[in-house]
């Protein structure tokens, strides 16, 4: 498991040309997938501003990994838009507050969400429903 506090400004760095792309800004999640849909850069040349999370080999507390610089030009129109999840505030679907992002664990293989921590406690990544630059939604637990 890595946290998003951790990925942020991680060097990028491309396996074939061994060459840096840029650093982590930030990670769009989708979520319909919950899971991580690409890493938006900075620093980087804007062809590879954004980059899929399928072109990624590893990601460690080092460094993340793409595959080659050419593995950074697909597919960049189908991500879905970036809303920042940290500091957001936390509804359930029937509108209770469940305080703000404080971090979010994903696993860094697949990157699938795993846990949102929250100021009010840790909710399990399977919950998400939606973010927006309103709030991240989540189902209600079950009674």
């Amino acid at each position: 498991m890595m946290l998003f506090t951790q990925a942020e400004d991680l060097p990028v760095i491309t396996a074939e040309e061994a060459e840096p792309l840029g650093r982590v800004e930030g990670l769009t999640i989708d979520a319909h997938t919950r899971s991580i849909a690409c890493l938006r850069l900075s620093g980087a040349p804007k062809h590879a501003a954004t980059i899929a999370w399928d072109a990624i080999e590893g990601m460690g507390p080092d460094a993340v990994i793409v595959r080659s610089r050419t593995a950074t030009d697909a597919g960049q129109s189908t991500f879905p838009p970036h809303h920042e999840a940290l500091g957001r505030r936390v509804l359930t679907e029937d509108g209770t507050v469940h305080g703000t992002v404080k971090d979010i664990a994903f696993d860094e293989t697949t990157g699938q969400v795993r846990t949102l921590y929250t100021a009010l406690g840790d909710i399990s990544g399977d919950r998400l429903l939606g973010l927006g630059s309103y709030a991240v939604v989540v189902r209600a637990e079950p009674v």
